[in-house]
């Protein structure tokens, strides 16, 4: 049978959505850019999401009714991703998606996605304002502004120093020598000077524009030179009344300038590069600085096919982001010397000051970038996290082989009743809760907790030698060195095994702050809020627990249990009939044949006086 919408047959259909859901159920919980292609590869459809993973699974839940939607979704036979940091990044990334491909379902898209420019027009007496539309015959564009914020305030200022005019009327040279015009209510209200009328004169108006372009291009702190410079002048002509003026125009720009600059003035048309590398890949990272404000951030990766030094990498870096970004500073700043000649060029490597704090945000970029680069690789297989962090144990120990699987080992009791133990495993750094295992301790009379974890860890692996089954490649003992060394008596003396067998030590506090290995045992060195130490008191955590729900279980029906069980010929039902009706043990040892006999009959009231009495 053919569907209708999708033109395959039922089964065509089935396989079709379930590659797709299982491309769905991979993706990552991260911001991004999706694409959906049709059954020739052509992208039909561009996205973008705060998280990948619930956006495009939503197009394939059920109840699902819009039938756009279902037409679309009847229409996808591929998808693909782009991780990216923010949100900001994956609209930004959609936009230019949409623009390259133009896919056929985007058909909502509309202008109010494509980000907003300043336009500066080349009239008589030019306007600014924003706009969406890019046409240069009518005038400079600037931007476009990702930060719609950014651009209102600078648009806010430029209206605040230069009332440029907002009327839309055409005006002309003549039209105001001839009287055309009449001021609009901005004029009353001081937003605009009166240009149209010759209040305010063209060349005033022009060097106003003028000025205007340079703030827009981030020249700040030239206009702020030539403010000063145009301040001091009038006040030496004595012309106090602009004087004043120009210096509103100084205080309301600096007052801009100093909320928004990011490193000193005085770096100015700089590039920054640092690397930030391991064994397989290199990341670099490059901030490009002008006018006292970075104004490039970016960072690439390499991958390395010949175990490439920093340096070299570093070397093609530079010379592809400069040419990527047209740079054409003078000065690099680097973190240390690279042996690259390039013309005209001053490489810098800061120790101190405003160039040493940018050297230090470029590297604080590239870690970032690295680390998250790395969560997103393990989202999408979260067996590479696990084999890195088998993988960091391993040369920490210096273990013979990846510590696949791990076994713990926690006794509980309370003034040694119901002595229990427990035994957790992990394999692949991951709970494998079929392979936990309780123990009754059974040799051991009293809380000796070394003689109990003796017992167990015997039984433990003598049976897995019985039944053949794998061993541990790491044992963890869950205490310090008399823990381990209970442990290597049975396995090594004993046994005559080889496993490896580490310790977790607590402090004072009964906190844990140590990894132990080796007889006699060592330190090892490993930070306490690192990822593989968190792993490690995991299990640590996961083995207490373990331990203590299965004695708190057994104390529970220890508790729970009636002297009238140790009677043999009375069960449950005769036991709980008697309880109901006298409520206790004692009302039930102290009453008579007769009472008994009534309540459960002759035979089994005779049991239970005989018992009693």
């Amino acid at each position: 049978m053919t569907n209708k919408v999708t033109g395959m047959t039922r089964e065509e259909n089935e396989k079709r959505l379930t590659y797709l859901k299982g491309i769905v159920s991979r993706l990552p919980d991260k911001p991004g850019s999706y694409q959906f292609y049709d059954e020739t590869h052509t992208i039909i459809y561009v996205g973008k999401a705060k998280s990948l993973k619930n956006r495009v699974a939503s197009y394939f839940h059920t109840e699902v009714d819009r039938f756009k939607t279902k037409v679309l979704v009847s229409k996808i036979f591929d998808i693909s991703y782009t991780v990216v940091n923010t949100e900001e990044d994956a609209l930004l990334l959609e936009n230019s998606l949409i623009k390259k491909y133009n896919p056929r379902y985007n058909v909502l898209l509309k202008d109010s996605k494509t980000y907003p420019s300043i336009c500066v027009t080349n009239e008589f007496f030019p306007r600014i304002f924003k706009t969406r539309t890019i046409n240069k015959k009518w005038g400079s564009y600037y931007g476009p502004y990702a930060h719609v914020g950014a651009m209102y305030e600078i648009l806010n200022l430029i209206k605040e120093l230069y009332h440029p005019r907002t009327c839309r009327q055409p005006i002309t040279k003549e039209g105001v020598e001839t009287g055309r015009y009449r001021v609009c209510l901005d004029y009353h209200i001081k937003k605009c000077m009166g240009p149209c009328v010759g209040k305010q004169g063209y060349e005033d108006y022009q060097k106003n524009i003028a000025q205007a372009r340079e703030i827009l291009k981030g020249n700040t702190r030239q206009v702020l030179k030539d403010l000063k410079e145009e301040m001091l002048q009038l006040s030496e002509e004595l012309r106090f009344e602009e004087a004043e003026e120009v210096k509103r125009k100084y205080l309301a720009l600096e007052g801009f300038v100093s909320s928004s600059e990011v490193v000193s003035h005085t770096i100015n048309n700089v590039d920054v590069f640092t690397i930030t590398s391991d064994e397989k890949m290199a990341f670099i990272n490059y901030l490009h600085v002008s006018n006292g404000s970075i104004n490039q951030s970016f960072t690439i990766e390499y991958k390395k096919k010949l175990n490439e030094t920093d340096e070299e990498l570093l070397q093609l870096g530079i010379v592809e982001l400069r040419e990527r970004f047209k740079s054409d500073s003078k000065e690099i700043i680097l973190e240390k010397e690279v042996d690259i000649e390039l013309e005209g060029m001053k490489f810098t490597i800061p120790k101190l000051g405003d160039k040493k704090k940018l050297l230090d945000l470029s590297i604080m970029n590239g870690k970032q970038y690295k680390v998250d680069r790395l969560k997103q690789a393990e989202k999408l297989n979260p067996e590479q996290r696990q084999t890195r962090l088998m993988k960091e144990l391993q040369d920490k120990l210096h273990l013979p082989k990846l510590p696949y699987q791990i076994e713990c080992f926690d006794n509980s009791n309370i003034s040694g009743t119901d002595a229990v133990a427990s035994c957790v495993v992990f394999k692949a750094m991951k709970p494998s809760k079929k392979d936990y295992k309780h123990f009754n301790i059974k040799t051991v009379v009293g809380p000796d907790d070394y003689a109990s974890m003796k017992e167990v860890v015997g039984r433990r692996y003598r049976r897995m030698l019985d039944e053949e089954q794998p061993l541990p490649d790491l044992i963890i003992a869950d205490g310090g060195k008399g823990q381990m060394e209970i442990i290597r008596q049975v396995i090594q003396d004993e046994l005559n095994l080889d496993i490896p067998i580490a310790g977790l030590a607590k402090d004072d506090r009964h906190r844990t702050n140590e990894l132990l290995y080796g007889f006699p045992p060592l330190k090892i060195a490993l930070k306490i809020d690192s990822e593989l130490f968190h792993v490690l008191t995991q299990i640590q955590d996961e083995v207490h627990r373990f331990a203590i729900e299965f004695h708190r279980n057994k104390r529970s029906k220890r508790a729970l249990h009636s002297e009238l069980d140790d009677i043999k010929g009375i069960g449950p039902k005769t036991r709980d009939g008697l309880l109901n009706a006298l409520k206790s043990v004692k009302k039930i040892r102290e009453a008579d044949l007769e009472t008994l006999s009534d309540i459960i009959g002759p035979s089994k009231a005779q049991i239970v006086y005989d018992y009693f009495h």
